[in-house]
């Protein structure tokens, strides 16, 4: 005795399956809907009003108010000039960052740059214009994401 292949199995139930659907459903009303153009066609032939229909205004969204004293800074000095990260970091706090930490950075930045989380992009470029920063970068490496670090180089705003 041979037993039917797996595909011929499938097949078997796959129409037995599409029969049982149509015996189903063949005495339902139609869901589809005639479109009718003609209230468009009539009210092309009506004459213009004299005033114009205002269009409804759309009102922006406002964007999300950025609190900066709930996002946190790490300020590193590469520059090796002293006290620089301190400097930094106080101009920060006082525009209302929460600045979390101050210390050396070792290793090679081209420029002075505010890196950010991607989730702190936009809190990222608004550390970078309170400050006078020109470049801003998506965080690398082991910086923490879930705060903004700046790395001061000797091009840094002073």
């Amino acid at each position: 005795m041979a037993f039917p292949s797996p595909v011929v199995m499938l097949s078997v139930l796959a129409v037995a399956m599409a029969a049982v659907t149509f015996v189903a459903t063949r005495d339902q009303a139609p869901t589809e809907r005639r479109v009718d153009n003609t209230a468009t066609i009539a009210s092309a032939d009506q004459a213009p009003s004299a005033e114009p229909e205002a269009e409804p205004t759309k009102e922006p969204k406002p964007k999300p108010r950025l609190e900066r004293a709930e996002v946190y800074v790490e300020v590193f000095n590469n520059s090796g000039i002293k006290g620089l990260a301190a400097t930094t970091a106080q101009k920060a706090t006082t525009v209302g960052w929460t600045v979390v930490g101050e210390d050396n950075w070792y290793g090679v930045v081209p420029t002075t740059t505010v890196y950010f989380p991607p989730r702190l992009k936009a809190a990222g470029k608004q550390l970078a214009l309170d400050l006078g920063i020109k470049r801003t970068s998506p965080a690398v490496g082991e910086m923490k994401r879930d705060r903004l670090t700046i790395i001061l180089t000797t091009d840094a705003p002073q």
